[in-house]
């Protein structure tokens, strides 16, 4: 009774750990998906902004955390990537635009209801030339339902925080926001009151580097600069009246801090809960690369919606619970400093961020309890039993089919476990590595297929079968395992497979079982399994009490069935097989009544040697020399033949 008592008991706490990781992957997406969602459907990629690169914004945003709206000057260098007449921002309809400069001279524009600001510019740029252009404009992001500039209060105390993915950020400042280009670097410059009705002084946040505070009469500008190439999604600002301390870094001798900006009311509880930071920093800065901005600073700037956003060296957090902090650190390397070329491929984001956190897990509390996290995602992903990682391109039109948990987040996850298991740990970490290291990729976009190129590259196996069973396209396998002794200490295993969507033909994973014997002898084995029917031979020197399918739950399955037979293999002795040895050919003699559909020939590892329908003589002079196991498939069953080949 005690081991059923004690069963139950981790059943109950797996749950609950699974369930609890699962709310805060909830509250992570909710955030991460927030930005656009009621405008989704009027994106489109924007190829009118395809024809220039933009070097440097100098982003001069004033606003008061009291009142929904801003206005701002917003100064943009950019290299014509072809001659160029016009210039064309992102910028949605109801953002007013007062004025547009070049060189002090006002140029003509115009704002059309595809939200772009259409540029006159002075003169003709040719390819390869630096534009640069002043946009003076205001007006009231919140009315337009957008989702990315939002106005609130915390406590009673007002706050304005952005959040610009995925489409977010032409809601509230004129930009280019497709995935094909980053901003070199930018400078940030907020000016607000300098207190609020309470005489408490006004924090303001950004990307990068406080350079500066200064007062103006009742007023404060901020400045921050940011030295990295960024996304125009992941630009962001916040402003309320943040307390504000930190944590050190030791970072192999070259410090930084991770600042914390928190409510006032959140004080305490925050820094209870912040200083594991500095653990997940390390680890992540140990297992892949230093933390991409080092030279700058991590943040946390608390915000009024659940979950949190990365935006580059500052994530926005609605709490601070470990997972979320790590999810959101995880993002700094996979997502902000490598960020998907394109939203079909967001997996490159949320999957990777969402498996280092499960990382986390593994390191701080051990292999049960990532046992678990593990279950969880798998549970979430078999719920239903279509579904891809890669996107389509009419997914990319709905924002809760990008940021859907199943499949961007938990499958995404697991396939990256899954690759781990497949290429091996130091394969897997040292792809990792050069996947952010890589000077094309680095600081830049990738796709999918980059990422592949990398663990092809780095494990010397082809992955193009397992990308595309597990990335491109959908479901997942169910297993039949069916084991029958050879001899005293040879066990023969089958491996069969359904499948849960017809877009794959066949699951190609490593299959892993744990052998238990009746005095507890354990034999952990994988099966590399290729297709259905595959037979393996194991060595197994004790008696089996049973057999586990996928003991540490690291394949994406569900309704698998372990079978092992209490009878040796299963012979037909009416069924003859002869001469037995032979060196060329074999006869079959069979009853009558007996009709063999299809007769296959594995070798000693169990590799499928030959497979043909029912003939009376059976050519193997090909084969190599030694024994071979020949089965028949059969009207009244499978039945198993020992042939030696000279």
């Amino acid at each position: 009774m005690r081991h059923y008592l004690l069963l139950i008991t981790l059943l109950f706490f797996n749950h609950i750990f699974s369930q609890t990781f699962n709310q805060d992957l909830n509250t992570i997406i909710e955030s991460e998906s927030k930005s656009a969602s009621n405008r989704i459907y009027n994106h489109r990629v924007n190829m009118n902004t395809g024809n220039y690169d933009v070097t440097y914004h100098k982003l001069e945003f004033t606003l008061d955390p009291s009142v929904a709206s801003i206005s701002g000057v917003v100064t943009t260098h950019f290299v014509a990537k072809e001659n160029m007449s016009e210039v064309i921002f992102d910028l949605t309809d109801n953002m007013i635009v007062s004025q547009v400069l070049q060189d002090s001279n006002a140029l003509t524009f115009v704002q059309n209801t595809d939200d772009e600001l259409v540029i006159t510019l002075s003169q003709n740029l040719n390819q390869g030339e630096t534009g640069i252009v002043e946009i003076t404009y205001s007006g009231n992001p919140v009315s337009s339902g957008f989702g990315s500039f939002a106005q609130t209060t915390h406590n009673g105390d007002p706050i304005i925080w952005t959040l610009s993915e995925p489409y977010g950020a032409k809601g509230w400042w004129p930009c280019k926001q497709d995935l094909n280009d980053k901003i070199e670097n930018i400078d940030v410059y907020i000016t607000t009151p300098q207190f609020n009705s309470q005489n408490e002084e006004y924090i303001a946040v950004s990307n990068g580097v406080e350079q500066s505070q200064i007062v103006n009469g009742s007023n404060k500008t901020t400045h921050y600069k940011h030295q990295f190439p960024i996304p125009a999604y992941l630009v962001a600002i916040a402003a309320t009246n943040y307390e504000v301390y930190s944590h050190t870094v030791t970072n192999n001798g070259n410090p930084f801090e991770i600042i914390n900006y928190v409510y006032p009311e959140n004080l305490t509880s925050a820094q209870a809960s912040t200083p594991v930071t500095v653990s997940i920093m390390e680890l992540f800065s140990n297992k892949f690369e230093e933390y991409p901005y080092a030279s700058e600073k991590y943040a946390h700037a608390q915000f009024g919606w659940g979950g949190g956003m990365e935006h580059t060296t500052v994530s926005f957090m609605g709490s601070f619970g470990r997972n979320l902090i790590a999810h959101e650190l995880a993002h700094q390397w996979f997502g902000d400093k490598i960020t998907c070329g394109s939203w079909k491929d967001i997996w490159l984001n949320e999957g990777f961020a969402t498996y280092l956190s499960g990382l986390v897990i593994e390191e701080f509390d051990g292999e049960p309890s990532f046992k678990s996290w593990k279950q969880g995602r798998v549970s979430s992903i078999t719920s239903q039993p279509d579904g891809a990682v890669y996107l389509s391109d009419s997914d990319t039109t709905s924002v809760s089919r990008i940021f859907i948990s199943r499949l961007s987040y938990n499958k995404g996850a697991m396939v990256l476990h899954m690759l781990r298991k497949k290429v091996g740990d130091a394969n897997f970490y040292q792809g990792m590595q050069d996947y952010l290291s890589d000077t094309n990729l680095a600081f830049n976009y990738a796709k999918t297929p980059d990422y592949k190129a990398k663990m092809e590259a780095v494990s010397g196996q082809n992955l193009t079968e397992f990308f595309n069973d597990w990335v491109y396209n959908q479901g997942y396998p169910s297993y039949t395992i069916n084991s029958n002794w050879i001899n005293t200490n040879q066990l023969q295993i089958q491996v069969n497979q359904t499948q849960s969507h017809n877009s794959v033909s066949y699951f190609e994973v490593p299959i892993p079982l744990r052998i238990v014997g009746t005095n507890g002898e354990t034999l952990d084995i994988v099966l590399d399994n290729t297709f259905q029917g595959e037979t393996f031979i194991e060595n197994v020197n004790f008696e089996i009490n049973y057999i586990l399918f996928d003991p540490e739950v690291d394949i994406i399955s569900k309704n698998n069935n372990v079978t092992l037979s209490t009878q040796p293999y299963q012979i037909e002795p009416n069924l003859l097989i002869y001469p037995n040895p032979t060196f060329n050919a074999f006869n079959i003699k069979k009853p009558e009544a007996l009709i063999i559909d299809t007769i296959q020939i594995f070798d000693i590892l169990g590799k499928l040697i030959l497979e043909t329908t029912y003939q009376e003589i059976i050519n193997v002079e090909t084969l190599s020399s030694g024994v071979h196991f020949v089965k028949f498939s059969t009207n009244q069953g499978v039945f198993h033949k020992r042939l030696l080949k000279d």
